[in-house]
């Protein structure tokens, strides 16, 4: 005889799931009622279950041999996505290695719902996840490095194309087609992986809907986190990690060179010039359609590992892809400057399989604004990625400077601006 659950439809089953997880895990109510959710009978478009950080698709034969405690094993792994926004948060991972990054993503969330949820076998881990203790506390970023590390031939970084040209999200309910490239496909030895993820649905939002998400995404967040304190429902650990502020540096990064690089080919006045702004004068904005050069210097002192330096260049593509600078000046240094590569315009989209970082000395900054100096680059604007611990002072700058600092909170610059980044946010 059929169970009453085997009786029920994979609509009724997926709103059993998502009412048992309510039930149990009240704070996380909030974020599971954003975006809309959907079961998808056609297996080539949606062949396990996909989101694209907003709505969510289940494949009604995928979901169909799942016991219950696998089921919402499945809706807390989309719902967790969601909450960490890590289709927008891990782009620059995507672009790197699609693979890698779905993975890496993957074992952060299942640790996590497994440790708050598997009392009791209320939840179960569905074969094929991505699933290892080891990686307990870490984010997608370090699990990802680590993977990275694993490959015997990486792959070339920095392309940033779709696994799949066909995949589409007009925000409509209508499910993306995953069925050339999305899903985890798997790496070497690695698990493969049971859903997939649409990074390209997530970038078709426009930036009003993207805004709007973050603040939803906040709001369900905070939320959640007072119904936890009263209550003292699950999830509770994982919202106040949430809650604890953070800067988002790469954001700072990317603003810094789309401000400090305007140009002034025309004036807008949409956006208003922030320098007037504090006193009361309502300036245009200069805008340039392209900056005209930019620096990025690293520092390869023997305090620089392997995964800060990978980080560095994978920020760099990032940026490229940003601004597009007509010239990009790439420095390395310890105590000199061991490494310098120019790139044309043209060739920003082979930064990433060119770019050879060089060094391991001590660390002294000042080499760099004198090797420009002596050089005649003149840059509108320099990054300096460093973990700041210096011999000597922090150099002569004719040109703003971005610092990006690791680790270091007590390193405070005489030039430009500083963000301080933990080693384990990178």
């Amino acid at each position: 005889m059929l169970s009453i659950g085997k009786k029920l439809t994979p609509e009724q089953r997926l709103s059993k799931a998502v009412v048992d997880i309510m039930g149990k895990a009240h704070a996380l109510s909030g974020v599971i009622m954003i975006g809309e959710r959907n079961i998808e009978y056609n297996e080539d478009k949606v062949p396990t279950a996909c989101t694209n950080g907003r709505d969510e698709w289940y494949g009604a034969k995928f979901i169909e041999p799942l016991n219950d405690a696998k089921l919402r094993l499945l809706v807390l792994h989309e719902n967790y996505h969601k909450m960490y926004r890590h289709l927008t948060t891990w782009q620059h991972l995507y672009k790197i290695h699609p693979q890698l990054a779905n993975i890496a993503m993957d074992y952060v969330i299942n640790v996590k719902i497994m440790d708050e949820f598997s009392e009791n076998g209320w939840v179960e881990m569905i074969e094929g996840g991505c699933y290892d203790a080891k990686y307990r506390g870490w984010d997608a970023a370090k699990v990802f490095w680590e993977l990275h590390k694993q490959l015997q031939k990486p792959p070339r970084g920095g392309g940033g194309s779709s696994p799949s040209d066909n995949e589409t999200q007009d925000g409509d309910g209508t499910a993306p087609d995953d069925s050339t490239g999305s899903q985890n496909t798997g790496v070497g030895d690695l698990p493969q992986g049971f859903d997939a993820h649409d990074w390209d649905g997530a970038q078709e939002m426009s930036d009003t809907e993207q805004r709007d998400l973050a603040r939803e995404i906040d709001e369900a967040i905070r939320q959640g986190a007072l119904v936890a304190g009263k209550m003292g429902s699950g999830g509770s650990r994982d919202l106040e990690d949430l809650l604890q502020p953070k800067v988002d540096w790469r954001e700072v990064l990317r603003e810094f060179v789309q401000d400090t690089c305007a140009g002034s080919d025309y004036s807008t006045w949409k956006k208003p010039n922030r320098r007037y702004l504090s006193s009361g004068i309502y300036m245009p904005t200069g805008i340039s359609e392209q900056v005209t050069c930019l620096a990025e210097h690293n520092d390869m002192s023997g305090s620089i590992g392997a995964r800060e330096q990978q980080i560095m260049i994978s920020e760099l593509v990032g940026i490229c892809e940003t601004v597009k600078p007509e010239e990009l000046h790439v420095s390395y240094w310890d105590t000199e400057v061991t490494g310098y590569e120019r790139y044309d315009n043209h060739e920003l989209h082979t930064v990433a399989e060119r770019t050879t970082p060089v060094g391991g000395g001590g660390t002294c900054v000042e080499c760099v604004p004198e090797y420009m100096k002596k050089n005649n680059i003149n840059p509108q604007a320099s990054i300096v990625f460093t973990d700041g611990y210096l011999y000597g002072g922090w150099g002569e700058w004719d040109h703003p400077v971005l610092w990006v600092i690791v680790d270091n909170e007590s390193a405070k610059p005489t030039h430009g601006k500083a963000i301080h980044v933990a080693s384990g946010d990178l």
